[in-house]
Order: structure tokens, then sequence, then C-alpha cells
């Protein structure tokens, strides 16, 4: 059966998930009742994805008291429709980090980022969350000079950061792995892989409710409101009186945070799969499983599911809105590199919302003593924002070396205020876009 999401308001909150292959795919649901009443805690969470969710857990292990309210259900933003791709690092490579902000916050970043991917796999292992975590991750490039420039990219790794996960791959190789004549080389990071990030999400909510942490979906934040005592969390029908606060909604604030909103941008994004391909077929288009992210600025990102369907990320755009038919909107892009696949069906199609800041590193700061925020992935949240989540919590307890590295790192705000921001970034990402013609 086809599903095919488009034209909705993109962050509008729902009473059930976007019809995506991966909600179709849950292992184990996790519902969670609206708030009602007035409650007090330690802490209060906004939002119910990656941070959030792994937040509430780690706050919970320490016996802090913490209620998460999520707008729509846990998992329904972007932390539930990502390609669920597993990348190492930062969402800047190593080289433009030690230009901008020196070697030793590049070394601190690196080992953050290592420590990140850790997380994720204690996560998975013991929660025993059921998510599909495979390993293997394709950079292809389309041009030969970010052939090259991924080549040096390996050797600075290897030589300078002692990371010996990652290798070059030959056009030869990668035509081999990767059904299609679009790609000249690129590199294979095996720490890196794919997962299903629904499931991955409701995992953690699992585990962060075991602990004793509140979890309210359906209860969107309307207000936010400083008292004597800490903060006023305001619902249509409830409230929180909380000592600290951590806005964890990235692309999904909706204006909360006039602060938030100057550094972090909200952008869509657009997954089709296509109906099965059987086993060989799927062994034919992309080999061992992995998965693949190129070099175009507008990323393609694709991967064989489980039961050996296709999952294809490409397109774009920056409104509020999402386009009519999905599924031929990103059919275009899949065909663009599989023209094997142009009679293929899309059984699913949707998209998502993520966020950005202009120089792809994290928002992460407190904006008021005791109102924190952790914002602004750029595509890189399966396995930062998780583990951001962690360093939040350790932050309200106290903990604060890995918030201060972070917090401290440079985030501009978008140019031209309130009125221009949008239109600014469209001219600017639009213009970048062009070098994938070129």
């Amino acid at each position: 059966m086809m599903f095919i999401n488009g034209s909705q308001n993109a962050l509008a909150p729902s009473a059930e998930h976007v019809q995506s292959y991966y909600a179709a795919t849950i292992a184990e649901p996790v519902t969670a009742e609206p708030l009602e009443g007035t409650l007090t805690c330690d802490v209060c969470i906004v939002g119910g994805g990656f941070t959030g969710l792994s937040a509430a857990l780690h706050l919970a292990r320490r016996g802090v008291s913490v209620v998460l309210l999520e707008q729509a259900l846990l998992g329904w933003g972007a932390s539930g429709r990502n390609g669920g791709q597993v990348h190492m690092g930062m969402r800047r490579g190593q080289q433009w980090i030690e230009s901008h902000f020196g070697m030793e916050n590049a070394r601190a970043q690196w080992q953050l980022a290592l420590r990140a991917r850790d997380h994720l796999d204690w996560l998975v292992n013991e929660h025993a969350i059921r998510c599909d975590l495979r390993n293997g991750l394709l950079h292809a490039d389309h041009r030969e000079r970010y052939a090259r420039d991924s080549w040096n990219y390996v050797e600075h790794l290897q030589r300078n950061y002692g990371y010996e996960s990652l290798r070059v791959v030959g056009a030869e190789e990668i035509q081999h792995l990767v059904a299609t004549r679009a790609y000249v080389g690129g590199t294979l990071d095996v720490r890196g892989g794919h997962l299903h990030p629904l499931n991955f999400a409701l995992g953690i909510a699992r585990a962060a409710r075991k602990y004793g942490a509140k979890l309210h979906e359906r209860s969107e934040v309307t207000n936010l409101a400083r008292t004597s005592s800490g903060w006023s969390v305001s619902t249509a029908k409830a409230s929180v009186n909380a000592a600290s606060v951590l806005l964890a909604a990235n692309g999904y604030l909706r204006g909360l945070s006039a602060d938030v909103a100057a550094h972090v941008m909200p952008i869509n994004n657009f997954i089709a799969v296509t109906e099965p391909l059987g086993e060989r077929g799927a062994l034919e288009l992309i080999r061992n499983g992995y998965a693949v992210s190129d070099s175009r600025f507008v990323i393609y990102y694709f991967r064989m599911t489980p039961d050996h369907r296709l999952l294809f990320g490409g397109g774009e755009n920056y409104t509020y809105r999402f386009p009519e038919r999905i599924g031929e909107y990103v059919r275009k892009h899949i065909v663009r590199l599989f023209p094997q696949l142009s009679a293929v069906r899309i059984d699913y199609g949707w998209g998502g919302t993520l966020a950005i800041t202009p120089n792809r590193m994290p928002y992460v700061r407190e904006l008021q003593p005791g109102l924190f925020n952790a914002s602004g992935f750029s595509g890189k949240g399966v396995v930062l924002a998780p583990y951001v989540g962690k360093i939040m919590a350790d932050a309200m307890s106290g903990e604060r070396d890995e918030f201060d590295l972070l917090s401290q790192t440079p985030v501009p705000r978008f140019p031209g205020g309130p009125a221009l921001r949008t239109p600014t970034l469209i001219a600017a990402m639009s213009f970048a876009a062009l070098r994938d013609r070129l």
C-alpha cells in the first residue's frame, strides 16, 4: 500500500506519527498520556526526541525528578523520521574545526564525538533496543575534486587522531559496492552505519520511563516563564513548576525562544522507500549492507532496509510546508542515481524537519540561569543528539566539562533578523547547491 504525505504544515503537531516506513515497522510501541493539572519537578524537558529522551534517562538514573513534554508523540519529529545514518565526528570536518577553533578544541571535539558513538552502542546494548543497528557507512564522492579531499581527510585523521576505522575507497571498488556510475571514489567508515531511528528513540523512552522519568505526549508547551523558584512551563491544560528547563525541540521549537530561533533554523528533508526488491536485488544495488551518503551539498543518503527496500533521502525545501506527492518528489533523485529503478513502486514517502546552525555546530547553551538549550545538530543527530542529552543531564547535575566545551564553541546568528533569516538562508543554500550541478 502506498503512503504519501504532502502539503501539510511541516511543524504543526499531530496525534499520530507521519505515515512512514518507520511508523509501519515499530518494534515496541510506547505511548504516554497528555499532562493534566500541575506538577513540580527538578527538571522539565521540552521535546521528546533523541536529546530530550536521553536527558530524561540520564537525569532519572541520577535520581533527579524529571517531566518531559512532547507536543505530538515521542519520536514524532526529526528523531523518528531521519535517514537513520550513524556518522562519526561532528558535522564539520576536523580540519575545519582546527582552522576555526584551534587544535586543542578540535581534539576535544573529536574525543567527544568518539564518546558519543560509544554511548549509542551503550544505549542499544544496555537497554536491549531493537533498532537494527548495523555498521558500515560509505561516503561517496561524485566529483574528482571531492574524492581528493576525502582521501586527504582519511590521511589526516589517521596521522593526527589515530583513527583507523576509516579508509579510502577507489572508483572501481565504490562502483562494485553501489550499482551506479555516479561516484568516482570515497571512504568507508566501519564505525559508521545505520539504524531504525524511531525504534531507537522509543527504546530510549522505555529506558527513561523505567528509571522513573514522567513522559507526556500531546502536551504542547505554550508558555515559559521565570518564577521566584525556577521556571513555569505551561500547556493548554497543565503546567510544570521546575527548578530547571531543557529546551530540546531542535527544529520544532516554534518560537518559544527568540534566542534559539536566531541561531537555529528549521529546514525540511524528504525520504522515499521503495517496494521490496528481494534479497538478490538489494545485494546487487548496495553490497555488504552499508549505508551511503554522498558529497552533494544537498546530500543523497540511502541504504537497504532489513526487508530489502531502498530507503532514499534527497531534496530539501526551506518553507514551513511539504511538497505534494513526496514519494514522486524523491523518485527523480533515485532515478538520477539508479536509472534501473525507474519503474519501481514507491511505497512510502514523507518529510521531516531538521535544524541547522550557520556554521553547523550544535547550539548548546544555558540561555538564562536554569534554562538550557540543545539543538542545531545539522544532520548528525543520530549519534550526537542522544549524547548531548547525557551532557545536558550531567551539566544540570553540576558536571559541566563537556557542556562547557560545546557552550563555548561559537555559533553565530543567522544574518538579517527575523524578517530576513529565511530568505537569506534560501539564497545562500540555493547558491551552494549549484555546486552539485557543476
